[in-house]
């Protein structure tokens, strides 16, 4: 399909959930584009509309549903607008998609990203909603063209999947079992997103630290130690500033990966682990495999390698059966661990899972007290960590968007290397204007649970090229990486720099920010 089939159509991208998704909506609008769409901001409905959903949280359904019933009328005034929906609800709920939401033009899954495009013309042409699930993955989603949010952060997929079979997760059934990418795709991906001048990479996948048990390539074997050998291989690619991966699994963490952290300069002291509980029964029923004291002690060595790691993790709160002994184990790994924040969730039974049918669901009331405790047991040591940081000196990667009081305020907000949101004041010894992008080093003047506050004056700022490409308003586009069929038999690719090299650099187009 051309882009003189659609003129200037646009699009506009909602996406649900989690940091997968979010990368995955880069892929669609990389996509798009190639096609003939252009992306648009404006309030006003645009030509096109692609839900990426999220299938995790029990809402999700309302939330997608109400959004879809909101666009009804813009669909009524204009029937040539076309409403898509993707993502992991998608994958679930198939056909009641449509049959819920009858104005909907095309559905697609989580395994076929690279068919939306065909699957809307066929749409417009048959005029009659397209319908397409996969079962299995058939590429790589980074075997598709994708246009990048950020300028100077950019997402890589290592793997794509999951074999563990948490009670209270769903993402296994939506995403399917781990498939993990060729090492040089990987690096060539990343060697791709800085020669465009992005300075930081997160390295995602639903369990990072099981990465090497599981690639699609069968001449590469199976090797416990790959994720840990792509970490110090990172550190070898010129100009990548910041390296930071999510998630890992406590189960499978090992000392390997402590080290590679600690050792190559460029992994960021930031480590978010998923404890879920802090009870080792409801670990168990979690299908959890690890227990309390192994997550303590991971904690621990992580500590004793880079004392100012910052720590960050999952709390479920409510799980099915959870007594009160229960959640005081949780509260107890909390005050022992000391995360620098935490993402805590009352617990949603979503259909499909087997805790969605356990007995002893807990009662709503219970919850929200429990979840009460935990967010205020939380928020006090949040603000004594960070606490403890006034008067110490933070290099700051410069980001948008962050601090949504900063026009008040004037300040700027950026990224400290252990994740921590500093906002500062942009007064001191400045080359120009600071723009989102640029590094600046600044001291820490105060503290709050959720961040932190530089109301000195700058040390440095450094210009870089992403900060000018934000500036242009301009962020990356990067070509495929993969071969893309999973089918496909390839040579082995070791863990040095990638036998593919870099794709062709891509000028940048204005667009999306």
């Amino acid at each position: 399909m051309s882009s003189t089939d659609h003129g200037s159509k646009t699009f506009q991208i909602r996406t649900y959930g989690c940091q997968m998704n979010v990368h995955d909506s880069e892929r669609l609008a990389g996509l798009l584009e190639d096609a003939g769409y252009v992306k648009t901001h404006a309030e006003d409905a645009p030509d096109l509309v692609v839900f990426n959903t999220c299938a995790v949280r029990e809402n999700a359904d309302n939330k997608l549903y109400g959004n879809l019933g909101h666009l009804r009328p813009f669909k009524d005034a204009n029937p040539d607008m076309q409403i898509a929906v993707g993502g992991c609800l998608a994958q679930k709920d198939r056909d009641v998609v449509v049959k819920k939401a009858p104005w909907v033009d095309v559905v697609f899954g989580t395994h076929n990203l690279g068919s939306l495009p065909a699957l809307l013309e066929r749409a417009r042409h048959n005029e009659q909603a397209e319908v397409e699930i996969l079962d299995a993955l058939e590429v790589f989603p980074s075997a598709l063209p994708a246009k990048r949010d950020s300028a100077y952060a950019g997402w890589v997929s290592i793997s794509v999947g999951c074999n563990n079979t948490c009670t209270f997760c769903i993402v296994p059934a939506l995403r399917g079992k781990e498939v993990d990418r060729r090492p040089g795709d990987v690096l060539a991906e990343v060697q791709a997103l800085v020669s465009e001048g992005v300075l930081e990479v997160t390295l995602l996948g639903q369990n990072v630290n099981s990465y090497g048990r599981s690639f699609a390539d069968p001449s590469i074997p199976r090797d416990r130690g790959a994720f840990a050998q792509l970490l110090r291989a990172c550190g070898g690619i010129e100009g990548l500033e910041r390296v930071r991966f999510t998630s890992p699994h406590p189960a499978e963490f090992t000392d390997d990966v402590i080290a590679a952290m600690a050792e190559t300069p460029n992994v960021c002291p930031q480590l978010h682990m998923p404890l879920q509980s802090g009870s080792d029964r409801i670990l168990r029923s979690m299908r959890r495999s690890y227990r309390k004291e192994r997550f303590l002690g991971i904690i621990d060595r992580v500590r004793a390698a880079m004392p100012h790691a910052a720590i960050t993790t999952d709390i479920i709160v409510g799980f099915p059966g959870e007594t009160e002994e229960d959640f005081e184990h949780t509260l107890d790994v909390v005050r022992k661990a000391r995360f620098s924040s935490a993402f805590t969730f009352q617990y949603s039974k979503r259909p499909g899972t087997p805790a969605a049918d356990m007995e002893d669901q807990i009662p709503k009331k219970v919850v929200q007290e429990r979840y009460e405790r935990l967010i205020a047991l939380q928020e006090k040591i949040s603000l004594q960590e960070n606490e403890s940081l006034v008067g110490t000196k933070a290099e700051l990667l410069v980001a948008v968007g962050e601090g949504r009081k900063d026009s008040a305020t004037h300040r700027m907000s950026g990224r400290a290397r252990d994740g921590r949101l500093v906002h500062f004041q942009p007064e001191g010894e400045l080359d120009g204007n600071i723009r989102p992008g640029d590094v600046v080093t600044t001291v820490i003047t105060s503290a709050a649970p959720h961040h932190l506050i530089a109301d000195g004056q700058v040390l440095t700022h450094r210009r870089t090229r992403a900060g000018d490409a934000v500036e242009k308003g301009l962020t990356p586009k990067t070509a495929p990486v993969d071969s893309g069929d999973l089918g496909t038999v390839s040579s082995g690719v070791g863990l040095g720099m990638p036998r593919l090299g870099a794709p062709a650099p891509i000028p940048h187009t204005s667009g999306c920010c």
